[in-house]
């Protein structure tokens, strides 16, 4: 009783002095600037009594009633003291105040610390200072979302778009003509035809931010066209610290449905690679029976997906130096599966005013994605002058895709059913190590070198594919295509392996000289440094085919051999089946089908920053790059060979009205480089696109001239308007277009286009609504909007070597006149309380260009997205996350310009060279931090 008592009155108490109690609330700014002195300090005067200044520039220090003398202050600024604030029990005194900066020290005081780079705050005032045209998307903003990887995440910046769900996009340019950086480092490619970096392998929990630099410079690597894409990982920390966090995710269509396909599974393949199982066998012979006789899926009920991860945060003190490490390991294992239709389009027939066709078929895709990734940074600060950081990232990504195809060949009258089994492995690693090093009795010279390692494997084992055909109107059994002679469709097993070593080394003398102060903000600076490159690349395709060892023979019992061919295709290619003469044999169709390829890259550059005045400050100077490129046959003969040295100029300027706005020009001259395997004299049969990728020696490296026109208007340190334009001039601008050769087969090459453009306008907003109104839970709401409105044509002379090739005048393969990303962010730091909303459209984009005569484009048409999602703190250690991906889910469509104007109108007829619907994603998912 007694305790209750005293329990019942210490309650009482406390809310008898809570009632008391009183605020005092404001802003404190720059009276010069109007922006939040953030970490200013309100304090009562002679008492430790204090609250800190917020990103807003808001604080709330709370008292018991009375009159205070309030004191604030921060480095750099004049104090300034308030007597006689009063404060009433229950009741808010705003006290808002301007602070003076203290302008008799001009020299700058050196602070000692870590720099948090992953904050919104962080990313403004990098954009706000960089000395060109820059955009980027924060750690802060992409824990609002439920961005999975580096593909999901980019997308959010301005002009920036994804393309087959992986794949970069910048400025309507397709992802060949962008640079991505991991850490300051080149990325490897994992990928066969094309030399982009797939987004999908990064996890975004491990991404401190991402940059997109769209105007060049002399630092910058001089390949590039729509912008170079710098992917931070975190490697600094300033308190330990340990996370788990577990999720499982749901596509409306495929997860709990049964049916769902998957290829016989080896016993690697939930860690992303192949054991063995489907590999070929080192001396295959003349057995066909050493092949696995698998060409079926087996069938299941789709779980729901998974992902896990563990993130480690450390930090350590060694006497003056200061380490840190930040080591995260991720899995997860997907399932998607989905229904699509696949038609192709022929020339107009006049007779019935209609666009006949070839083939109308419908595919059962399913696609189990498994990805294991490591990250594991270190950072050494050994003083303050040295800083040494080592950063290494591996990934096993495997896939495992089943097609199931059924329809009609209106050509040669058949109904088909096609089989395709497709598994694929890529295992990516890069390290590096770099050093900053700041000398001279000023500490005015800044030398930074770094070298580096890339490693790439993809395999593709076993690739099975057949199809199993019956005569249009006949109702009887299909019978599985044996053909003669071994070819790549028919009854075929395709095995390929890309090995890829890169070696790359960097360094960067930069001197400043004194400006028109000590800040090093005006100092002039004089950079020199270079940049080396060598790859070298192996890459090895072999197929082979079941085929009849003797056709006259295998024929003569039709009815015998009707009966083997109408068999379940495991059983027509058992080993009682195999016989040279009576039966079937396994014959190579691959003659070769191989290169080796090398590139050196030697740049060096010379670059200058001149902060003129308060108001202008220039940057630029000149790259020089000399490039040898090399691919040889499996003889060793050189196939292909370029050797350039191209100077590399570019000027940028800023022009400062105020603290606030600005206004920067860019004008610069880059190139864009053929990949070794647009260069390779080889084909490949995408069972997915019905399509043959072919290689082209022809090619050209592409030369473009940039220029860059953008204001900036920075209304506080975490809000931004900009608007901007752009303007691009192509000379052999490379794409990918169809070519015809005689047969209604789809054939795709690379080829140089004559002359291009790409002219285009971006505006970008990212504002809170905290000074706007005085309404609690709208000060909480923030909205970040960018758009992008492009315009790109590619010319062709109208003469004999275009005759078959891509149309005249239409826009650049990849370029959709307009991207739009918006997103509403509501975020409650007392409730641990994170809710946002973001939508992205894209326009119309030619997936790939047609011809004047039997091949049309291919056009993708805009889907309209929207993502929620939910984050919430539940006590000091557990977060919850939860949402929706693909709202609306709208279907992804790919449409034939029939017409040859390089769009899609409501009124044309449409023809699908693919239509599909995904599925809505959800999830649910906690974080516990240890």
């Amino acid at each position: 009783m007694r305790r209750a008592f005293l329990l019942f009155f210490s309650i009482l108490i406390s809310t008898a002095a809570w009632a008391q109690q009183g605020s005092i609330v404001g802003q404190v700014k720059d009276q010069k600037t109007g922006e939040a002195v953030i970490g200013a300090t309100v304090v009562v005067s002679g008492t430790t009594q204090a609250a800190p200044v917020d990103v807003d520039g808001r604080y709330e220090l709370k008292l018991p009633a009375g009159s205070y003398n309030i004191l604030m202050t921060y480095l750099g600024y004049k104090p300034q003291t308030f007597p006689g604030i009063v404060v009433r029990a229950g009741q808010q005194t705003t006290l808002n105040a301007t602070l003076q900066e203290n302008t008799t020290e001009l020299r700058e005081v050196t602070v000692t610390g870590q720099k948090q780079t992953g904050t919104e705050v962080a990313l403004i005032q990098d954009l706000k200072k960089s000395e060109v045209v820059v955009s980027g998307v924060s750690n802060d903003q992409i824990v609002k979302s439920l961005d999975r990887d580096a593909a999901e995440v980019v997308k959010r910046i301005p002009g920036v778009t994804i393309q087959n769900n992986n794949f970069i996009v910048i400025r309507g340019l397709a992802e060949r003509y962008n640079t991505v950086l991991l850490n300051d480092a080149l990325t490897p490619s994992a990928e066969v035809d094309t030399r982009s970096f797939s987004f999908d392998v990064l996890p975004s929990s491990v991404i401190d931010r991402v940059l997109i630099f769209k105007a060049a410079s002399p630092e910058l690597p001089g390949e590039f066209g729509g912008g170079v894409v710098k992917v931070y990982t975190r490697n600094s920390v300033l308190d330990n610290s340990t996370s788990l966090t577990a999720s499982g995710w749901a596509r409306s269509g495929t997860t709990f449905q049964g049916g769902y396909q998957q290829s016989n599974p080896s016993r690697t393949d939930w860690l992303g690679f192949d054991s063995g199982d489907r590999q070929l066998p080192g001396n295959l012979g003349e057995t066909s029976a050493r092949l696995r006789n698998q060409w079926t899926p087996t069938l299941s009920t789709a779980r729901p997906d998974v992902r896990l991860s563990l993130g480690l945060n450390r930090r350590f003190e060694i006497g003056q130096a200061y380490l840190s490490n930040v080591t995260s390991v991720s899995y997860s294992n997907t399932r998607e599966q989905y229904s699509q239709r696949r038609q192709r389009a022929l020339a107009y027939d006049s007779l019935s005013s209609t666009y006949p066709l070839q083939y109308d078929y419908q595919d059962l895709r399913s696609v189990t994605a498994v990805r294991l990734g490591v990250i594991h940074n270190w950072q050494v600060r050994l003083n303050d002058q040295h800083r040494l950081e080592f950063r290494n990232f591996l990934n096993q990504y495997g896939t495992d895709e089943v097609i199931q195809r059924q329809g009609e060949d209106f050509v040669d009258q058949q109904q088909r059913q096609d089989h395709a089994l497709h598994y694929q492995s890529r295992t990516i690693y890069s390290g590096q190590l770099q050093g900053t090093h700041e000398v001279g009795a000023r500490r005015n010279n800044t030398f930074t070198w770094s070298g580096g390692y890339n490693y790439v494997f993809r395999d593709e084992p076993d690739y099975s594919r057949y199809r199993s055909v019956r005569a249009t109107g006949f109702d009887r059994p299909y019978t599985v295509v044996v053909p003669t002679g071994g070819n790549p469709f028919d009854a075929s097993r395709f095995f390929s392996e890309l090995k890829e070593n890169t070696y790359m080394g960097s360094g960067q003398w930069e001197h400043r000289l004194q400006g028109r102060d000590t800040t090093r903000a005006n100092e002039y600076k004089l950079r020199v440094g270079f940049y080396t490159e060598r790859k070298e690349r192996s890459y090895q395709q072999r197929y082979f085919s079941y085929v009849l060892g003797n056709a006259g023979t295998f024929y003569r019992d039709q009815d015998r051999a009707n009966r083997i061919l109408s068999l379940p295709i495991e059983q027509i290619f058992a080993p009682e089946n195999l016989h040279p003469e009576t039966g079937f044999k396994l014959e190579e169709g691959s003659d070769n089908e191989s290169y080796r390829a090398e590139n050196s890259l030697l740049a060096g550059y010379v670059g200058v920053v001149a902060p003129i005045s308060d108001k202008l400050n220039l940057s630029g100077g000149v790259r020089l790059e000399n490039n040898r490129r090399y691919l040889y046959n499996p003889k060793g003969l050189q196939t292909y060979r370029e050797v350039k040295t191209l100077p590399l100029p570019s000027l940028n300027a800023t022009y400062n009205f105020s603290l606030r706005s600005l206004l920067r020009l860019g004008a610069s001259m880059t190139v864009n480089r053929p990949e070794f395997r647009e260069i390779a004299d080889l084909s490949y049969f995408d069972f997915s696109n019905n399509a043959i990728i072919s290689g082209n020696r022809n090619l050209r490296t592409a030369t473009i001239y940039n220029t860059d026109l953008r204001y900036e208007y920075y209304p506080t340190k975490s809000e931004m308007l900009s608007v901007g334009v752009f303007y691009k001039q192509f000379r052999n601008a490379i794409e990918q277009v169809t070519q015809s050769v005689g047969t209604s087969a789809l054939y795709l090459e690379y080829k140089n286009a004559d002359r291009a453009y790409d002219l285009g306008v971006e505006v970008e907003a990212r504002k809170g609504f905290a000074e706007l109104t005085e309404q609690p839970f709208l000060q909480k709401l923030g909205v970040v909007l960018n758009a992008s409105l492009i315009r790109s044509r590619v010319n062709l002379p109208r003469d004999s070597s275009t005759v078959g090739f891509a149309l005249f005048d239409r826009p650049l393969q990849g370029q959709a006149p307009y991207v739009v990303n918006t997103g509403l962010f509501y975020q409650d730091d007392a409730r641990k309380l994170q809710v946002s909303a973001q939508y992205n459209v894209v326009g119309q984009r030619i997936a790939f260009v047609g011809d004047q005569t039997q091949n049309y484009s291919a056009i993708e048409m805009p889907r309209h997205v929207v993502d929620l999602a939910l984050t919430k703190g539940l006590g000091r250690h557990l977060q919850l996350r939860a949402g929706v991906q693909d709202v609306l889910n709208q279907r992804f469509r790919y449409y034939y310009d029939l017409n040859r104007d390089g769009k899609i109108t409501k009124d044309e007829p449409r023809v699908s060279f693919n239509n599909y619907l995904r599925g809505r994603y959800s999830t649910l998912g906690l974080t516990y931090n240890f």
